[in-house]
């Protein structure tokens, strides 16, 4: 009993280290975003206890695919996900299982080995390179008069001192002439505005 409880603490002690290397030592230091932090850290240990207390139990299909449904289903409603968050969140998963099922099939040096890799992996995508997160907002904007030709940088600049964000680039969609209004997709560096989330219409 007590080397049982010594091998799953250790197992847990070693998932949620590599849990808070993946978020706090590269995720958080690039986006400086908490909101996520909390939730990636408490799926990475849930899922972590369900995978590895469950491993042992009989499961037929019919209840293995209610747990896949019951993960499909669940959304966070209040705001949309951006694509790399939800990437971080897929790995917090993928790292948790692998952390929970692997050793009784393979060695710790293995797993260990795999967790270090993907640190590395994320590392370099994600700092080292530099690679910019360019998220975006929908703006219904109400100055029609400056989507002429020659006009961009002082739209540009109008756009910036009401949205409040540093602009990349824009595109012009629909325009609607009777209520002098046009749809704009602001695109902005979501990494050095964390204030600031993708989606969102209504500005103007």
């Amino acid at each position: 009993m007590n080397e049982t409880l010594t091998s799953f603490l250790i197992a847990f002690g070693g998932n949620l280290l590599s849990s808070l290397v993946l978020i706090l030592g590269i995720y958080h230091q690039v986006s400086k975003r908490r909101d996520f932090v909390f939730t990636f850290i408490l799926v990475s240990t849930a899922i972590f206890l369900l995978c590895n207390l469950l491993m042992g139990v009989e499961i037929d299909l019919a209840f293995a695919l209610g747990l896949f449904a019951i993960f499909g289903i669940i959304r966070y409603r209040t705001d949309a996900i951006p694509i790399r968050e939800m990437t971080y969140l897929f790995i917090v998963i993928a790292l948790a299982v692998l952390n929970a099922l692997a050793p009784g099939s393979t060695s710790l040096l293995l797993i260990a080995t795999a967790n270090v890799l993907v640190w590395i992996l994320t590392l370099v995508l994600d700092r080292l390179w530099s690679i910019r997160h360019v998220a975006t907002k929908v703006v219904v904007y109400d100055r029609v008069d400056l989507l002429h030709e020659g006009k961009r940088d002082e739209l540009i600049r109008d756009l910036e001192s009401r949205t409040g964000v540093e602009i990349v680039r824009i595109e012009i969609g629909k325009v609607d002439l009777l209520r002098d209004t046009a749809v704009i997709k602001v695109h902005f560096d979501g990494d050095k505005q964390p204030g600031h989330f993708e989606g969102g219409s209504g500005e103007s």
